[in-house]
């Protein structure tokens, strides 16, 4: 990848974008590591939709469970440093992508659907998840962290530029 495929303006936005969501993952994901006896049992309870049945088992198992907690916590967080630091992007553009859909199926936004939680404004089938995850997948098909990341160290390697 070289510099001059992009301007700078591009360059910087889509740096940019990736620090926002690589923030909005770590942030997510050290909440959940530093609060005691944090759990995704609510969350999966109260999911509507085609899947719910199955994050409903997710919830009830109580191994499951644990697995989730812990891949929910740690996942999130290792996808933020991911997109922050620039390291290997890839992956863990690969991994907010994940995350945003499972987030997405769990809570559709759907008409006459309630949640226990609060929702932040009132939405029909795209919401911030659905706009997340669109963005992630521009982050992947751009590779700044080539150019602006730990990424250009580790895949300059006998490569020109």
């Amino acid at each position: 990848m070289r510099l001059s495929q992009y301007s700078k303006s591009q360059l910087y936005a889509l740096f940019t974008l990736r620090m926002f969501i690589g923030w909005y993952f770590l942030y997510e994901g050290l909440a959940k590591l530093f609060t005691p006896n944090w759990s995704a049992y609510g969350y999966l309870i109260d999911s509507k939709g085609v899947f719910a049945s199955l994050f409903l088992q997710l919830a009830e198992n109580p191994v499951m469970l644990d697995v989730v907690n812990f891949v929910n916590a740690w996942g999130l967080t290792f996808v933020g440093l991911s997109l922050i630091l620039g390291l290997l992007t890839r992956l863990g553009s690969l991994g907010a992508f994940l995350f945003l859909l499972l987030f997405y199926l769990s809570h559709p936004p759907l008409l006459n659907v309630e949640y226990m939680m609060p929702t932040e404004g009132s939405y029909l089938w795209i919401d911030k998840n659905l706009i997340m995850l669109l963005s992630v997948l521009v982050l992947a098909l751009f590779p700044t962290s080539r150019i602006i990341g730990l990424d250009s160290l580790l895949f300059r390697k006998g490569k020109k530029q």
